[in-house]
């Protein structure tokens, strides 16, 4: 095994190099991930590599960035975004390939840019056109979660998104939802739950969006489970997130504030996860079962 030693004097900020393009081609693509709230929670290599692009653009409508807006972002970085719409990304991607073509270009993402399939495809497409791509990773929803539950990561199964009724077309959970929840309930893994979300652009004080909140999945989900422990999380990310656990059929009944918000549904707990639930969810005692 071959091991490397650092020291603390090479991880100066005053020695590290700005961050530059590769040479190999002279045109790249890099994929930023923005973190998980407003234009300060991008990572300082993305910063670095925003900052440095010939030309910026950007999709809000897998996520988006609720305490900040585009125009903030523009301001904060001194650049200019062109936000792009989901067929201006999968169907027509052809002005951010020939931007990259052309010298260096960014994607930015809320979150980390490689969660979505749709984002992975548009480096694909980058890669056979010869163009070099580089992923800058961000703070995502998963790792918040499991940050901000104390339910360990490792635990998590197969994530699943909860969209709105007239998204798919009748009332209820989705059967794809009610199979992959089962599915880890069985195994005693956790379930995250992202809330459907149907953005904009994001410019403007008029922009529309619409996002589920948690109260609202929890009364979706309650169909299915309702005497069921679940954990709403609200802002994560912010400066003052929120962490609450219950039945789904007593988080139906709050209101969380302003989104983002995503639940989960846990599966079998440590007893480690289950005083951390009860420590930072106010999680009630009596539906903590955990093994030893």
């Amino acid at each position: 095994m071959t091991t490397f030693s650092v020291s603390p004097e090479s991880l100066r900020d005053t020695d590290r190099p700005a961050f530059t393009r590769r040479p190999d081609t002279g045109r790249m693509l890099t994929f930023v991930g923005l973190g998980l709230y407003d234009e300060r929670s991008i990572t300082v290599e993305g910063r670095d590599a925003l900052r440095a692009a010939d030309h910026a653009f950007a999709e809000f409508y897998t996520s988006r960035l609720v305490g900040t807006s585009v125009e903030a972002l523009e301001s904060h970085h001194g650049v200019d975004i062109e936000v792009r719409d989901r067929a201006g990304v999968e169907q027509d991607p052809g002005p951010i390939l020939d931007a990259a073509e052309d010298g260096d270009a960014v994607f930015l993402t809320a979150g980390d840019s490689m969660i979505s399939t749709t984002h992975v495809d548009l480096r694909l497409r980058a890669i056979d056109r010869g163009i070099d791509t580089r992923v800058v990773h961000g703070v995502s929803a998963a790792s918040a979660a499991s940050g901000l539950t104390g339910l360990q990561n490792y635990r998590f199964g197969k994530a699943v998104t909860l969209p709105f009724p007239r998204a798919h077309g009748a009332d209820g959970v989705p059967a794809s939802v009610v199979e992959s929840v089962e599915a880890n309930r069985e195994r005693g893994l956790h379930t995250l739950v992202y809330l459907d979300i149907k953005v904009d652009d994001g410019r403007g004080t008029d922009a529309g969006e619409t996002f589920m909140t948690a109260d609202v999945a929890a009364s979706i989900l309650a169909e299915e489970w309702p005497d069921t422990l679940a954990v709403a999380v609200a802002r994560a990310g912010s400066p003052h997130p929120v962490v609450e656990a219950g039945t789904l059929d007593a988080l139906a009944t709050h209101d969380f504030g302003d989104p983002l918000h995503l639940l989960v549904i846990p599966g079998t707990l440590h007893h480690v996860e289950a005083d951390a639930l009860e420590t930072l969810a106010d999680a009630p005692a009596t539906l903590l079962d955990a093994d030893s």
